[in-house]
């Protein structure tokens, strides 16, 4: 029997890259699957994609860091779904800047992105969970959120309160049957690996023991394993797949 039978999932940044995969996956597991975007068309696309696969699929467009725009489409897919058994909150951005020539906007756009989303759409499906006494809350951390990266204070730092919210809140749920985990993936052939700079990109390979970027594929497995029964006893933990960027 797939893995996932049954159960209903939501992933946010859902319509590309790590996001999509991970929305397959579960797809593939047999897991019905609602999946948000900002980008109304890359849900649907991807949404289409899980329908091919025999389960049910919805698309939502919505910015994760507005409180009013996640909180309707996480509720819209709730109410599509029936319940929501697992939230992957993996909607992200990165952009590479020094530190002293940071503005304002772009650390707050880094942090809302990347760690207030996280708050508010947990915030939404938690107490159905908690009502029924089972859930899964996973969110897409980072490699750097334990080693740090030049230029991307603001991006390590956004990463870092993942991991902190992670295990704080896993706290607070485990009486719940509810998880609480983490993915902390190393450089990943997406777009936005892709759309860093040359010199960064020969930098980063270097760094990596494996000596390659990871790949989507290579990611989704560990979302199934820690959204799955086989992930139960898995909670506040912060999953690595990085290639060895991050030995811990």
């Amino acid at each position: 029997m797939p893995r996932m039978q049954g159960r209903r999932c939501v992933v946010t940044g859902g319509g590309r890259g790590i996001g999509r995969a991970i929305a397959l996956a579960f797809a593939q597991e047999g897991a019905d699957v609602a999946v948000v975007d900002r980008l109304a068309g890359q849900a649907e696309a991807v949404a289409a994609e899980v329908r091919a696969l025999g389960v049910a699929g919805f698309a939502f467009a919505a910015d994760v860091s507005d409180e009013a725009s996640i909180t309707a489409a996480l509720t819209a897919a709730e109410e599509s779904l029936g319940r929501v058994d697992v939230l992957m909150n993996n909607a992200g951005i990165s952009t590479h800047m020094s530190f002293v020539d940071m503005p304002v906007a772009v650390w707050d756009e880094m942090i809302a992105v990347n760690l207030r989303s996280v708050f508010l759409g947990t915030r939404v499906v938690l107490p159905g969970m908690m009502r029924r006494r089972f859930g899964r809350i996973i969110s897409t951390s980072s490699q750097l959120a334990h080693k740090g990266g030049r230029e991307l204070t603001h991006y390590a730092a956004a990463k870092a309160g993942v991991l902190g919210f992670t295990r704080s809140l896993a706290y607070e749920v485990a009486p719940y049957n509810i998880t609480v985990n983490a993915i902390c993936p190393g450089p990943i052939n997406t777009d936005m690996t892709r759309g860093g700079s040359a010199e960064w990109k020969q930098r980063k390979l270097a760094e990596l023991p494996l000596g390659r970027y990871g790949e989507v594929g290579e990611i989704a497995p560990t979302a199934v394993l820690i959204a799955s029964d086989e992930g139960s006893y898995y909670t506040g933990a912060s999953f690595n797949p990085n290639g060895g960027d991050v030995m811990l």
